[in-house]
């Protein structure tokens, strides 16, 4: 047909063989585990040499924790680099193929494209889902899907917005089309997401092989959706397929910065994690495709008994239905080159911090399920790698605090050279200087050298879509220097919010802000004030005490003392768009000018709402139901096979239908 690209730059799945998986991760453990045991030794060889105190021994727990997640990024990071430069496959180790449309398999099975929404923007939602349903239309292929719009709205005005939204855009597609779309609201949008998801799954996903699961925010091209569709068909094994959302349509500073680091670094950073996690990947929740009859036998979801942070709801249900799929057998893969998979970001760092509140719970409450779930290593591992990410920060502090206070001991002491009574000969401190500057160097190289890395391969492969090699080098300075500038504040938010889910703090999982806005002084001082107060009594302290240790912590101090001119001026519409006008920050996506991103922004100021005199209020008619129900999982027992799950499902199913 055309429209339909039969090449692309995609990791092709054809071979579903996966040669030496074991060996990879065995491989990828060693690195890590070598590599940290080396900072480990380092660090402990430092503070032994006046001997060790308690907090010195605290200082060095803490210290391991979290240099080996920083070694965890950087080996994953290093195996996405020589694949990436040398284009080969992470999953087949072989060179890279373009994934091809068979129109034939394709006619064969019925793939439900669904988009969950909550309070959002109505006009922003209903452009993203038409541009991406359009797009598909342009390949051909459409006849073979079905699209969802699956509103757990709450608020009556947004609800009307809706539907008055919803029938203008059924007398846009035309009558053809409008058969393959449809709007569903739940005025009781119990357990949320996962309560909707589960909703239509079981209302309508029997009709269906595979669901794509769209977020709010989401854009998918026609082109993506069939690659993922021929790919899912093409692994008969496979329970869900991840892509990697790539930021766009930023317009701020700081959302320019995050759209153009994770176009820049993340397949790079995804192509390392796909080659060691192989067909155990993770699912973040949206832009994936699930085999649906493997989501509803598997993925139920109970609620988990307790209180917070380990109890209630589960929050982030995107890596426990992963793990879920992953325990029946079920394989779990990561495309970490496809292209066409996009979303958008919070456009400041406040409201990018409050986005990461709620992660930050659901990530914690997944450490609640390591000890008795059942599940297999490389799913606890990825809950033990969410958490860590979130709780570093904490760790990073608590460090930072320590040493302080081990500096300003040290300082007060250093006059004292005889600690006992009798004591004969004096105690000298030694100071290793050559082991401190050689773990700062090695922590250095862990932080940066993945950031150089990514850069390469761009410009060995991608040069021109990041405005040329000038651009592209100027670009990731600047986004190198911001980076380091926002870590202390960043951190600061972090470890106040794992504090709060440690003490039981609820929070709300609202819609999420993602248009841009200048942040009001008084938002930006309210946020930073204290922690900026603290930032100056700390740096005093230090100061008075050890100079020498001051200068070591100013890039932190900096950083916290100036945190409201940074959230401020980072949120400046104006000066994102002149670093883009001057080819600073410019994305691939922004380059190569996507039809589907140009149709988004033509349709966003086409979609008007009708008044509420000429509104058609009806509620749209929804397709006929195929009843079947997803069995509540267990975490406390191992999983079944996957014959015996089904065998139960089916039994579940019965009860339910026949008593």
């Amino acid at each position: 047909m055309s429209g339909i690209q039969m090449t692309s730059n995609s990791n092709s799945t054809h071979n579903t063989a996966m040669p030496f998986k074991k060996a990879r991760v065995w491989l990828f453990s060693l690195l890590v585990l070598a590599i940290s045991a080396y900072g480990m030794w380092i660090m402990f060889d430092i503070l032994n040499s006046n001997g060790m105190t308690p907090l010195e021994y605290a200082l060095l727990a803490l210290f391991s924790i979290t240099f080996t997640w920083i070694v965890t990024a950087f080996c994953s990071g290093c195996m996405g680099f020589i694949l990436q430069l040398f284009r080969i496959d992470p999953l087949t180790l072989k060179r890279q193929k373009a994934i091809k449309i068979d129109e034939q398999a394709l006619s064969k099975t019925r793939t439900a494209v669904v988009m969950p929404i909550y309070n959002e923007d109505t006009q922003r939602v209903i452009a993203g889902f038409e541009v991406s349903m359009r797009s598909l239309i342009k390949t051909g292929q459409f006849a073979h899907y079905d699209f969802y719009l699956l509103s757990d709205t709450q608020n009556p005005e947004i609800a009307n917005n809706e539907l008055k939204a919803w029938h203008a855009l059924s007398e846009r597609l035309g009558d053809d089309v409008a058969k393959q779309t449809f709007y569903r609201r739940r005025e009781d949008n119990k357990h949320r997401k996962v309560g909707n998801l589960t909703d239509f799954c079981e209302r309508w996903g029997s009709k269906y092989e595979h669901m794509i699961v769209l977020d709010a925010d989401s854009i998918m091209t026609g082109q993506c959706m069939l690659e993922l569709t021929s790919s899912m068909i093409n692994n008969p094994q496979t329970g869900l397929i991840q892509t990697i959302p790539i930021p766009v349509r930023q317009d701020t500073f700081f959302g320019r910065f995050l759209q153009f680091a994770s176009v820049l670094y993340s397949p790079m950073l995804a192509t390392g994690s796909a080659f060691w996690q192989t067909n155990q990947a993770n699912y973040w929740g949206h832009n994936a495709i699930i085999r649906v009859e493997a989501f509803i036998d598997c993925c139920g979801l109970p609620v988990l008994e307790g209180n917070a942070p380990f109890g209630g709801e589960i929050l982030s249900h995107d890596f426990v239905e992963a793990s879920l799929l992953h325990r029946a057998g079920w394989d779990v893969l990561l495309l970490s080159d496809i292209q066409g998979s996009y979303e958008e970001v919070p456009s400041n760092i406040l409201d990018y911090a409050i986005r990461d509140r709620r992660w930050v719970q659901g990530n914690i409450q997944h450490l609640g399920l390591l000890p008795s779930s059942g599940l297999k290593m490389m799913s606890k591992l990825h809950f033990l790698l969410g958490a860590t990410a979130y709780i570093s920060s904490l760790i990073w502090l608590s460090m930072l605090v320590l040493s302080t206070i081990d500096a300003v001991t040290r300082a007060m002491n250093s006059n004292v050279y005889f600690n006992q009574a009798y004591q004969l000969f004096p105690t000298w401190q030694i100071a290793k200087t050559d082991l401190i500057n050689s773990l700062l160097f090695v922590t250095i190289v862990l932080l940066l050298l993945p950031k150089l890395m990514g850069i390469i391969v761009t410009l060995i492969h991608r040069n021109k879509q990041f405005g040329g090699s000038f651009k592209l080098i100027l670009g990731s300075i600047i986004e190198t220097v911001f980076a380091i500038i926002i870590a202390p504040l960043m951190m600061v938010f972090h470890s106040y919010f794992v504090v709060c889910v440690f003490l039981g703090k609820k929070v709300t999982w609202d819609a999420q802000p993602r248009t841009g806005r200048m942040v009001p002084w008084k938002e930006a001082i309210g946020y930073t004030l204290i922690a900026t107060l603290v930032a100056i009594a700390w740096g005093s302290v230090a100061y008075y005490y050890t100079p020498t240790f001051f200068w070591w912590l100013s890039p932190i101090l900096v950083g916290l003392i100036l945190a409201a001119p940074i959230v401020r001026y980072s949120s400046s519409i104006g000066f994102g768009v002149k670093l883009r006008k001057m080819g600073i920050f410019i994305c691939p996506s922004e380059v190569d000018n996507d039809d589907t991103l140009a149709a988004l922004r033509v349709h966003e100021q086409e979609v008007t709402l009708p008044s509420d005199e000429v509104a058609n209020f009806s509620i749209p008619e929804l397709p006929p139901e195929h009843a079947s129900v997803m069995p509540i999982q267990s975490f406390k027992r191992q999983g079944l096979s996957k014959r015996k799950r089904v065998l139960n499902a089916h039994q579940q199913i019965k009860k339910k239908l026949f008593n």
